[in-house]
């Protein structure tokens, strides 16, 4: 790794890690860009996985803290998630780098357009007891999620708290914390599925969970009006440039 690729991944980190504690959506950045630091896809994807599982780790403990974790309903969700995961992820170190490029480029845009839209803000939530039934279909719906999270990951925030709020009613700062909770799970052994396919570059791995540890600790202490409307442009540009490149010139 040359000063240059370090110092590109560690400032991606910061932007990546700030962008997801103020808008989300950080992945769309950090995954491509490892891409196109000439790692193979299965490769960078597992390479972020790390430093995801940073971000998550340093967010659970802020919750924990703040005492909004529930523990017994988190590890509920968690369980199936993972379950799903340990199935994507070996898909993901399996299916051909172009395929995958493309699969990705898609699901950035159809995160860019959910990111823009929020459509998980429009939902009618339902109230807040989770009867059994709701219980079985979160269990469900989660399994699946885990599935595209250790397949691909990038956006799969949007899709936890678009389930969240309409199957349970709870508050955005408790789907919030079942999310990074369930993230932290499935990331986790989903990143075992990587390590064991030797599907990991370490240098960059760890840069990047320097960089987005940092810049989620930043972002949450940065506190600018309007701020988040001028991150959100910028990364609907840089999203928009990184498909295209993915899809055309892969």
């Amino acid at each position: 790794m040359t000063i240059l690729s370090f110092l590109a991944i560690l400032g991606v980190g910061i932007g990546a890690g700030f962008i997801n504690v103020i808008a989300g959506g950080g992945s769309l950045l950090t995954l491509p860009m490892l891409i196109f630091f000439g790692l193979p896809s299965a490769v960078a994807n597992g390479t972020n996985r790390i430093a995801l599982m940073a971000q998550n780790i340093v967010a659970i403990a802020s919750y924990r803290k703040d005492g909004y974790f529930d523990a017994r309903f988190s590890f509920l969700l968690a369980v199936p998630a993972l379950i799903g995961s340990i199935v994507g992820a070996q898909i993901a170190v399996n299916i051909p780098d172009d395929l995958f490029n493309r699969i990705l480029s898609i699901v950035m845009i159809i995160v860019l357009v959910i990111m823009i839209w929020k459509p998980h803000k429009n939902l009618s939530a339902s109230n807040g007891e989770n009867s059994r039934m709701k219980k079985i279909a979160l269990v469900l719906i989660f399994f699946f999620i885990g599935i595209y999270g250790g397949f691909i990951q990038a956006g799969v925030g949007f899709v936890i708290i678009a389930a969240l709020t309409l199957v349970t009613g709870l508050s955005l700062v408790k789907i919030n914390s079942i999310k990074v909770f369930v993230v932290a799970v499935y990331t986790l052994s989903a990143l075992v599925v990587f390590v064991v396919n030797g599907q990991i570059h370490w240098g960059y791995g760890i840069t990047l969970a320097i960089g987005t540890s940092l810049g989620a600790f930043l972002g949450s202490k940065f506190a600018v009006r309007h701020g988040d409307k001028w991150i959100q442009r910028f990364l609907i540009l840089a999203v928009i440039a990184m498909a295209v490149r993915l899809f055309f010139f892969t």
